[in-house]
């Protein structure tokens, strides 16, 4: 017998009461049913959007070069024989006519590169969202020209992380991206020098969370060097140098202070640098 016809509550006999949500006992407290299924419509309305907003589908995005809108056809394996067939040219004609220009095949490259790299790079939604924005951006500004495209994509998500202070290297991007190094640096550049980017230095206290992370050190040592890493801004230590390797000798700085053990090896292969550039800054910061 369901809550809807049972009038008492199978534990105490007590009376029931019914909140829309879930049916509740009001002399024990025994909830005897519980149905929280959205019963309304889910059609899109269009006679009156701004006050009835049903919608269906899933949300837009600027990760797709028609921002989500497009249709796909699926596959079913209960077709079988003409109609199978009928459907699968269906679908490759339907797939064809989605690019209708050279500008829309490039956006799907470049988009499908970036959300390729940030999946790789565990990095956040938003952020695959403002990269594939500035890929855009490049290819209304015409810097896509004779350029490579995945170079391009690799140099938005290094710039969008430099924007957006995500703590990513460039050869950490470089690593898992298509093009090389050198194909990246040569489109961030001019990402950089045509878009006019807010991409100042580097504060080395980026990477300090995900290298503490990563090496297993205590939440206190990486506070302490937080502040050695304050220190050394302030003192112009951090000038001319590579963040993640300072950041890396203040965690080591950080270790060597409360007799933590992690060596200086450890802690350069963590920041992708030589164990004598984590020594160098060791040395001035102790000094």
């Amino acid at each position: 017998m369901s809550a809807t016809t049972r009038r008492t509550c199978p534990e105490c006999e007590g009376r029931l009461r019914s909140t829309g949500i879930e049916t509740v006992c009001d002399e024990c407290g025994l909830v005897v049913e519980e149905d929280q299924l959205d019963r309304g419509p889910e059609w899109r309305s269009f006679d009156d959007d701004e006050t009835n907003p049903e919608r269906c589908g899933a949300p837009l995005t600027r990760s797709r070069h028609d921002r989500g809108l497009s249709t796909e056809i699926g596959r079913s394996t209960r077709l079988k024989g003409r109609k199978r067939r009928r459907v699968a040219r269906m679908r490759r004609q339907h797939n064809r006519t989605q690019i209708a220009s050279k500008r829309e095949r490039n956006l799907v490259y470049g988009f499908t590169e970036i959300r390729r790299l940030t999946g790789q790079l565990e990095l956040p939604g938003a952020l695959k969202e403002q990269a594939c924005v500035l890929f855009e951006s490049a290819q209304e500004s015409d810097l896509l020209r004779g350029r490579c495209i995945e170079g391009f994509a690799a140099a938005a998500v290094y710039a969008t992380c430099r924007t957006m202070s995500v703590s990513r290297t460039i050869e950490e991007v470089a690593a898992v991206a298509s093009a090389d190094e050198r194909e990246l640096k040569v489109a961030y550049g001019a990402l950089n020098r045509e878009l006019e980017l807010s991409t100042g230095p580097i504060d080395p206290t980026e990477y300090l969370a995900r290298f503490a992370s990563e090496l297993g050190i205590p939440n206190e040592l990486e506070r302490r060097a937080r502040d050695f890493a304050r220190e050394a801004n302030e003192s112009g230590i951090t000038t001319g140098r590579n963040p993640s390797g300072v950041a890396a000798a203040c965690l080591y700085t950080a270790a060597r202070s409360a007799d933590y053990e992690l060596t200086q090896k450890e802690a350069a292969d963590i920041a992708d640098v030589s164990a004598v550039t984590v020594r160098n800054t060791y040395r001035d910061l102790r000094d």
